[in-house]
């Protein structure tokens, strides 16, 4: 209780008064602190652009220098900042990792089981961990010791939402081991730059394979991008001639992957990790990247069969064969628009496929003219022998707007009209005048438009 106040209104008289004095207004209660969540939103919109992602590669940097700034300010500042510090770690060097881990390490330790959060701090603020550069320019002798600390990190990150890595780094056993069985396995949202040998997590293995177990426990996965070995371009053509004796692999169980959006399946022409997701149910699929082995029969190869069993609802398909020397292309399957009639946009690969439509209706049982909603279509380069296949779809495209030449640019303005004419640029602008006619405009690799058009 408040102490009373008195007045003495009559400081001169013999027998002075005394007054209560009531205040005419309340006290004013102090203002209740903003939690930490609350400062972490007011940070990251007036340092970031509205659209940006915090998390992004881009603004990895201007995120880091603006949280050192922030966390010299005041103690407040610096336990708002941190956890923005740590949210997005991108390593360069393995001396960086082995430092981290070290960190991490030392920070679990001290963690003791009376704190509310059973999770150690900074470890339970990482949510994007991006290895790629680090991986990228790392020597195979050194393989093993990053494979050891990543042994050791995973199991410190049970918060981690987002795991990129390189697509030439094989991930161990035991790395891999680790990254399931912790705490917060559910939690991952997007795993890129995967590298995935079927002979060393398959063949060698006792059991399921650990990549599919891996998926198993990551319910909440919504992107997804693996690169496989591809074929041994030694092996003569007769190896896949008898696909009698290959039998098809069996799994324990269907994958569990209502949220998968993006998946990237390159080299990989089969494996016990796309057959598991062959036979599971992938309800919001849209956009599917794949290397075409159309040439390869059954049960050799499962590309064409996964087109067909997922492509109903795909949205976005890109047919790509990673670059290596030599490449070796595969044809893609001419019934893309058949099992896939929800398309928006269609990139093709070399041997481009003379695509068809065979829709038959039920009562009469003859071709019927289908409007597909084809906007985009890409492919490598123009072609003659793709374009007499193309005039014979333009009726049922009626949505289609951008023919996309991925591998050619157009020349530099200035040019001569001469140069403008020849090779590959005179088929370019060819196409680009056969194309004004339908209204459909023709773009470059970079999304460009022909200066003269």
């Amino acid at each position: 209780m408040c102490a009373a106040v008195l007045l003495y209104p009559r400081p001169l008289a013999r027998y002075p008064g005394r007054l209560l004095l009531l205040p005419l207004l309340p006290h004013r209660p102090p203002l209740k602190p903003l939690p930490s969540e609350i400062w972490s939103r007011i940070f990251v919109q007036a340092l970031f652009e509205d659209g940006q992602d915090v998390q992004s590669h881009n603004a990895h940097d201007n995120l880091r220098r603006s949280c050192l700034s922030l966390m010299l300010v005041c103690k407040g500042f610096k336990e708002v900042a941190m956890p923005l510090l740590y949210s997005g770690v991108c390593l360069h060097s393995v001396n960086s990792l082995q430092k981290f881990t070290a960190q991490l390490h030392s920070a679990d330790k001290m963690w003791d089981s009376i704190r509310r959060i059973p999770y150690s701090t900074p470890g339970r603020w990482v949510q994007m961990l991006d290895l790629s550069e680090l991986l990228a320019g790392l020597d195979s002798s050194t393989y093993y010791a990053v494979n050891a600390l990543l042994a050791q990190l995973f199991p410190l990150l049970p918060f981690l939402a987002k795991l990129t890595l390189y697509s030439n780094f094989l991930l161990s056993r035991r790395a891999l081991a680790s990254l399931t069985h912790r705490d917060g396995s559910s939690n991952i949202r997007a795993l890129s730059g995967i590298y995935y040998d079927p002979f060393i997590y398959s063949a060698v293995a006792t059991g399921e394979d650990p990549f599919v177990q891996l998926l198993r426990v990551c319910v909440n996965l919504e992107l997804l991008e693996v690169t496989g070995v591809g074929l041994d371009d030694t092996s003569p053509e007769s190896h896949f001639d008898n696909t009698e004796g290959l039998k098809t692999p069996s799994i324990a169980a269907p994958l569990y992957l209502p949220h998968l959006r993006t998946l990237t399946l390159l080299s990989m022409p089969s494996s016990l990790l796309m057959h598991a997701l062959l036979h599971s149910p992938l309800p919001r699929l849209q956009t599917l990247s794949l290397t075409p082995y159309d040439d390869i029969p059954f049960p050799a190869s499962l590309s064409s069969l996964f087109l067909e069993t997922h492509g109903q609802h795909l949205h976005t398909i890109f047919l790509f064969t990673p670059k290596s020397w030599p490449t070796r292309y595969h044809s893609s399957p001419t019934t893309l628009l058949n099992t896939s009639p929800h398309l928006r946009h269609l990139s093709l690969e070399y041997p481009l496929p003379a695509l068809t439509i065979t829709f038959q209706t039920p009562l009469i049982g003859a071709s019927s003219l289908f409007t597909l909603p084809l906007q985009i279509l890409s492919i490598p380069r123009p072609s003659s022998d793709f374009w007499v296949a193309l005039e014979k779809l333009f009726p049922f495209l009626p949505s289609l707007q951008v023919i996309r030449m991925r591998d050619v640019r157009w020349l530099r303005y200035g040019m001569t009209s001469r140069a403008q004419e020849a090779g590959i640029q005179g088929e370019m602008r060819e196409w680009n005048r056969r194309l004004t006619r339908r209204g459909i405009r023709l773009l470059d690799g970079n999304w460009k438009e022909s200066r003269g058009a």
